[in-house]
């Protein structure tokens, strides 16, 4: 392609990529304590019914008994026996069950709910969403309401940025972030350095998965957690105004002037100022002449469906993204019913992404993306389904399972934030962007929501998260291939490429930075330092259209 040639010119991956990259991906760190945070924030402490009023621990402190046999006069236990009942107590106190020898028939006491409010445990927590508004019982439906609440502000920045309650705002946010910095990183990179890139500075959150497991063991109270994962955002921030806009986005958006002077820019910072000079505005319309005679000014989400190749991989990336993001939250946002502590398993969680990513980027590079995405998905649905199988009580097995199908939905996520990126042309990639990620984003709201149908069933859960992600596999088997191929420009590159099975190859002139040849632009023949390269072939690829 004609501007993959222009940024091997200005540098290729140089000084300015490694910068760009590193400072658009460290906000990544803090951007998996956003969308986790809930496990924290409205994390579940170990709790009972309160004792009724008259009957404090304060005031029968005389008894010489122990604090936790003197509740079970008070509170039953539930129906696994091991522990106290979280959502009832006794009508009046059973004093004869603190007998050593007793045998009587608690199924027949009478019991009632907690009239008094709950006690909360705080060796876990100090503070939380659901011990502070107790969330607990008939109100424990709200707890999952806070994190699809806060996903529902992601889908809103999805769809906000992706053309362009404080929990809501946040989310609108780091929607914001990720969609732009995809597309910004991926428009500055040289094609063959594309992948190890896009997996490497995923790993940020990866890292940011188990700093939350630090800040949240550290601070253990929901508002200082939140304050603290927010405020590095203003840093962030600061330095944001760096950023080179991506100059091939600027010329299809006809701003050559602006186009040019990030490519000078990006020069001189990768050692190349020499190349200043000689990169000229005929020079960067000859390399995308072909591009701009076939941009126009503004693209709506329209686009994505209107032709063939764009409709199948529309059609295909909105399954793969929905099932991709359903799945992953529903593992990671449930990290309680594992039997370990929360932080453990958040370090777990967040170590797991190591190996799976690091997989990941050897299937990219040697399998292709096609083949990477549906591979990720069956793999993670059948350890999905073999979690249902294994007793509850192999604790450990069960959390092994789960650490290898969270490992399998992070590598998807990777993939999938590679594969849209290089799908989608230029001219709309950014709003490409956002209409996937709408559908991830609905796919997280509903992962929590669902949850809750472990109390119709307990295997439930796990079988609508492995049948959604056995489901986006076979929709990832008709996306088109991108392995070594340079990113399109326009919707009509997609087309050339991707809508029928062998499209004839496509040839393009493009123009190098060497001395002393005239060339001829629009018809006006003008002497630049340029010469023109010999016309190459760019091999298309792709598979039969939806």
């Amino acid at each position: 392609m004609g501007f993959a040639d222009l940024l091997e010119e200005v540098g290729g991956f140089g000084r300015y990529q490694w910068l760009h990259v590193t400072l658009i991906s460290l906000p990544g760190l803090l951007m998996a304590s956003q969308n986790l945070l809930n496990n924290f924030v409205s994390g579940i402490p170990a709790h009972h019914c309160s004792l009724p009023t008259n009957h404090s621990l304060h005031n029968l402190s005389h008894y010489q008994v122990e604090e936790k046999q003197f509740i079970k006069a008070f509170i039953p236990m539930d129906s696994s026996g091991t522990r106290l009942d979280r959502c009832k107590r006794y009508v009046e106190p059973q004093w004869q069950l603190l007998l050593p020898n007793n045998t009587g028939n608690v199924s027949e006491l009478q019991t009632e709910g907690c009239l008094d409010g709950w006690t909360f445990d705080d060796s876990e927590f100090l503070a939380t969403t659901v011990s502070e508004w107790e969330l607990v019982c008939s109100l424990r439906p709200l707890k999952q309401m806070i994190q699809t609440i806060y996903m529902g502000g992601v889908l809103a920045g999805a769809i906000i940025f992706g053309g362009l309650s404080d929990r809501f705002l946040s989310g609108m946010a780091v929607s914001g972030i990720i969609l732009n910095g995809v597309s910004l990183k991926v428009e500055w990179i040289p094609t063959k350095e594309r992948t190890l890139v896009g997996t490497l500075s995923s790993f940020f959150f990866t890292f940011g998965q188990m700093i939350l497991a630090g800040l949240a063991y550290w601070l253990r109270d929901w508002r200082k957690l939140q304050l603290v994962v927010c405020a590095p955002m203003f840093l962030f921030f600061s330095y944001s105004w760096w950023y080179v806009e991506s100059a091939r986005w600027l010329v299809l958006n006809r701003q050559s002037e602006e186009a040019l002077k990030s490519l000078h820019r990006v020069a001189r910072i990768n050692g190349k100022p020499e190349v200043v000079d000689k990169l000229t505005l005929e020079v960067l319309h000859s390399h995308m002449n072909k591009e701009i005679e076939s941009s126009r000014s503004t693209y709506t989400a329209y686009d994505l469906l209107k032709t063939r190749a764009m409709r199948r991989i529309s059609i295909c990336l909105v399954v793969v993204w929905f099932s991709t993001s359903f799945a992953y939250y529903g593992l990671a946002m449930d990290l309680q019913k594992f039997g370990v502590s929360i932080y453990q398993m958040q370090l777990i969680f967040g170590a797991v992404d190591f190996p799976a990513k690091l997989m990941a980027l050897g299937m990219l590079t040697y399998l292709g993306r096609r083949v990477s995405q549906a591979t990720c998905l069956f793999v993670s649905a059948v350890i999905i389904f073999a979690n249902i199988f294994v007793p509850t009580d192999m604790q450990t097995t069960r959390t092994v399972l789960a650490c290898l199908g969270k490992g399998f939905t992070s590598a998807s996520f990777t993939t999938v934030y590679l594969y849209t990126g290089e799908l989608y042309p230029t001219v709309i990639r950014q709003t490409g962007m956002g209409f996937v990620s709408t559908m991830a984003r609905i796919g997280s709201m509903a992962a929590p929501a669902v949850l809750i149908l472990d109390e119709v069933f307990p295997a439930l859960p796990s079988m609508v998260y492995g049948g959604s992600a056995v489901l986006a596999g076979c929709f990832a088997c008709f996306l088109p291939e991108t392995l070594n191929i340079p990113l399109p420009d326009t919707i009509e590159d997609v087309e050339e490429r991707w809508s029928v099975t062998s499209p004839a190859p496509r040839k393009e002139e493009g123009v190098s930075l060497k001395e002393g040849v005239d060339i001829c632009v629009g018809g006006v023949a003008s002497t630049e330092d340029v010469t023109l390269k010999e016309p190459k072939e760019a091999e298309g690829t792709g598979l039969n259209a939806l």
